[in-house]
């Protein structure tokens, strides 16, 4: 499991039609193989940033996503409403704690 994490500064006033945007691709993305979950956060103190953190089962089901029509879909409009482009960071995922239950994931010694 990974979790990627997108940093996006947004240009003045457009936080609500890029949410929106977004909640379009996010909605999409729940029927995507190997989507488990996403959240879209706002820094206290920067309201034209936004953090969008991403969970796959791997970085080929996140690639896949990034090749579909409905994520293209949403690309360009939301692409136009930022400053310049996302920045990315990839992330293993150790352990992962939800309301239903646990999912953990032990790192092997190549990642330590």
């Amino acid at each position: 499991m990974v979790t990627i994490v997108t940093e996006v500064q947004l240009s003045q006033g457009a936080g609500g039609r890029w949410d929106a945007g977004m909640r379009e691709r996010m909605d999409a993305a729940k029927s995507q193989e190997g989507w488990i979950g996403g959240q879209l956060l706002q820094p206290e103190d920067q309201p034209e940033k936004r953090v969008i953190v991403g969970t796959w089962r791997s970085r080929e089901d996140w690639q896949s996503w990034h090749e579909d029509p409905r994520f293209a879909e949403t690309r360009e409009s939301l692409d136009r409403l930022a400053t310049a482009p996302a920045t990315h960071y990839w992330h293993a995922v150790v352990l992962d704690v939800r309301p239903n239950g646990a999912s953990s994931r032990k790192r092997d010694k190549r990642q330590r």
